[in-house]
Order: structure tokens, then C-alpha cells, then sequence
């Protein structure tokens, strides 16, 4: 099994609470609010303000955050990287641009973090596996050269599973990431060290990578915004021939905004990515201040997926009574594309994954990587090219389905998940003990359905379980449609904020 810390400590219960215009604090579970003084819980818009204005320097800005992570990472294990003297020597040089009148970009010295899987030269990228130990990356990844670019201060690398296999963060190598707000909880992946820290007040903006939902799946459980945006939006490096049409970099973050901001800076056509398209010509920051008023908006409770946790269906349910305050047509209605679940299996996540097989002899790995992960080489052994083809039919079938459903609708509204977190000796809810691996990896998951079409969808907070557990709401969008998805969010936002409701650490 694997290294799980829980268990260290418990999180006071709440009150079942909804995000309301007013932001309220329930039965002492959460925090006090926090000044604008305080750069934690300040968002990457007003600190890049900030520090263009002379408010704030980037040297202060870098010494806070060190500081920060060094009194709260070692109780969640959010940052598996992270060097004081490199973030410091960083910030002092953001400091002497910004001094001389030469500032980077939008960015300049707010600070952002990278997950553990994407490569940036000379630092881990082991994949946060034991048997890779000590492999440094060769190169930076695009969206890492791209933050630099426009000024941002590298804080560390996030934690993640093996290979980022499954919707826990957790590993032989690095141990798990615990949730902010209920330790001993997972705080879902497998970006789930980048949502810890964001949710933590441990940097304001945090890269993610989504394969089945990596991104939404986090900053659901950890009660912030993830974003997936369209296939092509934002560039990959590829790397020993990897080319993967699912999968997508995304920014996590506490508002949209701020979400938008990163978004605008990562995305754009690069040729370590033959699939990025050219600029629509979209200010993403801009196009989050638009109104939504006469959109059509399905809400599915669950997608025609299954089962869904009450409680959160219920916050969700009414969660999405705000888009009707915001001049939206609401009905509920859900896409008739069957059930995905195989179709995802089959032809993307096991063919995904032979990709690595020969990165390691995984048959002889046991007690040194997961037992599932293992088991998910040894299923690509077995798949056959009728199946990958069967899965590939099926999804061209379930595009058609889900582009004629949106030509009617602007938006498909639905729970993000199926749970909210769970402990973290659990690999899965309690409701898929039994099952295959597959049912237990997808089964609870709402968000690889747009994995699967390469459509935006966004997680925002929707509010809380009665015991205190984040519940994300997931917001879906028409091809290509990045802009119309922020938006909508920024409306909801904006309609119900949760940037000041924080986690009492």
C-alpha cells in the first residue's frame, strides 16, 4: 500500500452551506475573513495590479510566499519542489526589472506553481514515480516558458499520483496531499497538490494537466476554479512521441478571473503542439465582464452517468437557480450520447497509457508502484484493435450527439462530481467497492465526457456538504466556446462569490 498520512488532524463541522451574495462563516469551520493586506487570499489580478502600481514589491511578494509554504506545506504536502533561495533570487530580479521600467508581462511577480508532471530543465520530473527518482527534466514545457515570459515568479512544483493515473493525489515516491478543508481527505488529482496550494493560500496560480478531468477534479474537491479549455488552446510539449487528444493544461485558481488572466497568457499556437489552432481574436480578461442574459442552459443532475452523492446533487440543484437570477433560460436536460464510460476506457485512458509502457518493467514493480497502475499496463496488454476501434466509433457517434444537443443549448450545467472528497486510504467512493478498477477510476467522475469531445468546462465552487466538504459545479460549453464557459463562470461568480470564504488551516 501506499505511504498515506491521514488521520494527523479534523476540520470543525459546518452547517450544509450555499454560496450566497453575502459571504457567511458557519460554525467556526471557516476561516475569519481576511484583509487585503494579507497576499495569501489576495487574487492574481489585484496583486499583478498591485505590484505594477508599486503597492506591493515582488521582492515582498516572494519572501511572503516562502514564508507561507514553508509554515503550511509540510501538513498537506501540496509542493513536492520548492527551493527559498531560487523563489527569492527569482523575485529580486523581478524586483530590478520592474525598478529599471522593463516589466515582463501580466504576470510580473505574481506567483504561480507546476505541477510535478510537467517537465521545466533540471528539475524532478519523475513522474512521481520511486523508480524514477532523481530524473530531472531536460527542457521547458511551453506553458512553463510562457509564464516566465510574462513575468511570474515560480514557486515549486505540485504533488500528483504515479503517472497522474487516477482522481487521488498520492504516491510511493512523495506520499499523499491532504485536503484544506477536511485533513485526512483527498484533495482529488491528479492535480491535486496545484489545488491544494491555490486552496491553501500557497500561490494564487497554479498549472494543471486534465486527462479525465485532473484539473476539475482538484479544484472541485478543494473548493476552487479549474479550467479545461478546447483541444488546441493551450500547447503541450511532447515529449518521446507522445501526442495525447485528450488531455489539456489548464490553469486552477480561486476566482475566474484570474483563471481568464492565466488562460490568456498559456494559450496561443506553438510548435511543440501540432494540434494548437491560431488567436480567435478573444480578450479572455475582457470577455468575463459580458452578461449572460437569454442564454439557454441545460442542467443534467448527472450527466446520464449514474449515481450522484444526494448532498451534492442537491447543492448543485440549487446552485444552478442562480443562472435563472442572471436573466438565463434554465431546463434540465441531458445529452443522449449513452453511457461514454468504456468508449473513455478502451480508447483513450488504457491506449493512453501504453504510450509508457516501456518506460519501466511494470510487471516488476509491485510494492514500488501502485498495484492499479500496474494493472492498467497489464490491461493494455490485453486490448485488442477491434476494441480501440469500437471505442473510437462510439466517441465520433457521442461528438454528433452532444454538437446537435448544443446547437440548442449555450450551456450544459451539471455536478462537477459524483462525491465530494473521501479519506485517503480510499481509492474510490464506498459506493464502487467491488467494482472493476475502471468503474472505480470513472465511475464518480462527471467531468471525461468533455475529455472525450475536447470541448471547455469549468469547475466553480457551488458550496458545501453538511460536514463541510467543497461541491463543485461544472460548467460545459460548445466547441471551441472558452470564452462563453468564463463568462458564464464569472457570472455565477459573481452572482454567488466564494474568494473570501477560506479554509481554517
Amino acid at each position: 500500500m501506499r505511504n498515506n498520512k491521514a488521520g494527523c488532524g479534523t476540520a470543525a463541522t459546518a452547517a450544509a452551506y450555499v454560496f450566497s451574495p453575502v459571504c457567511c462563516r458557519c460554525g467556526g469551520f471557516y476561516a475569519d475573513a481576511m484583509s487585503a493586506s494579507e497576499l495569501c487570499w489576495t487574487p492574481a489580478t489585484v496583486l499583478a495590479s498591485d505590484i505594477r502600481s508599486g503597492a506591493v514589491a515582488p521582492a515582498e511578494v516572494g519572501a511572503y510566499f516562502a514564508d507561507r509554504i514553508e509554515a503550511v506545506n509540510p501538513t498537506l504536502n501540496a509542493y513536492i519542489h520548492f527551493d527559498r533561495e531560487q523563489v527569492l533570487a527569482d523575485a529580486a530580479r523581478l524586483q530590478a526589472e520592474l525598478d529599471a521600467g522593463t516589466p515582463r508581462g501580466p504576470l510580473h511577480g505574481v506567483p504561480f506553481s507546476i505541477k510535478g508532471l510537467t517537465t521545466m530543465a533540471g528539475l524532478p520530473f519523475d513522474s512521481c514515480l520511486k523508480p524514477l527518482a532523481g530524473t530531472l527534466g531536460t527542457q521547458d514545457a511551453t506553458v512553463v516558458t510562457r509564464m516566465r515570459q510574462a513575468g511570474g515568479l515560480f514557486l515549486g512544483k505540485t504533488n500528483a499520483p504515479e503517472f497522474g493515473y487516477y482522481g487521488g493525489t498520492d504516491s510511493h515516491l512523495y506520499g499523499p496531499t491532504h485536503n484544506p478543508w477536511k485533513h485526512g481527505h483527498t484533495a482529488g488529482g491528479s492535480s491535486g497538490g496545484a489545488a491544494a496550494a491555490v486552496a491553501a493560500g500557497l500561490g494564487p496560480l497554479a498549472e494543471g494537466a486534465d486527462g479525465a478531468g485532473s484539473v476539475r477534479i482538484p479544484a472541485a474537491m478543494c473548493g476552487v476554479v479549474g479550467f479545461k479549455p478546447s483541444l488546441g488552446r493551450i500547447p503541450h510539449t511532447l515529449l518521446d512521441g507522445r501526442h495525447y487528444t485528450h488531455i489539456f493544461h489548464g490553469p486552477i485558481t480561486r476566482t475566474v478571473a484570474d483563471a481568464a488572466l492565466m488562460f490568456s497568457v498559456m494559450a496561443g499556437v506553438s510548435d511543440s503542439d501540432p494540434n494548437t489552432v491560431p488567436p480567435d481574436g478573444i480578450d479572455y480578461v475582457a470577455a468575463v465582464t459580458g452578461d449572460i442574459t437569454g442564454w439557454r442552459v441545460a442542467w443534467s443532475p448527472d450527466l446520464g452517468l449514474g449515481h450522484v452523492d444526494p448532498e451534492v446533487a442537491a447543492v448543485c440543484a440549487e446552485a444552478v437557480t442562480a443562472f435563472e437570477a442572471l436573466g438565463a433560460v434554465v431546463e434540465e436536460a441531458t445529452p443522449d450520447w449513452g453511457d461514454p464510460e468504456e468508449a473513455m476506457w478502451k480508447g483513450l485512458w488504457v491506449p493512453g497509457y501504453s504510450c509508457e509502457y516501456d518506460v519501466l518493467d511494470w510487471k516488476s514493480m509491485g510494492g514500488q508502484v501502485d498495484d492499479n497502475l500496474i494493472e492498467i499496463f497489464a490491461q493494455a496488454e490485453r486490448l485488442t484493435a477491434m476494441e480501440i476501434g469500437r471505442a473510437e466509433a462510439f466517441r465520433g457517434r457521442m461528438w454528433d450527439t452532444f454538437s446537435a444537443f448544443m446547437r440548442t443549448y449555450d450551456l450544459l450545467v451539471s455536478p462537477t462530481l459524483a462525491s465530494p472528497t473521501f479519506p485517503l486510504d480510499r481509492f474510490a467512493p464506498d459506493w464502487l467497492d467491488g467494482e472493476s478498477l475502471q468503474r472505480k477510476l470513472l465511475g464518480w467522475l462527471l467531468t471525461y465526457p468533455f475529455n472525450m469531445t475536447t470541448t471547455p468546462a469549468i469547475s466553480v465552487p457551488a458550496g458545501f456538504t453538511s460536514d463541510g466538504r467543497p461541491v463543485g459545479l461544472q460548467i460545459a460549453g460548445r466547441h471551441r466556446a472558452d470564452a462563453a464557459v468564463l463568462r458564464a463562470a464569472a457570472n455565477y461568480e459573481a452572482a454567488r462569490p466564494w474568494a473570501e470564504t477560506t479554509p481554517a488551516l
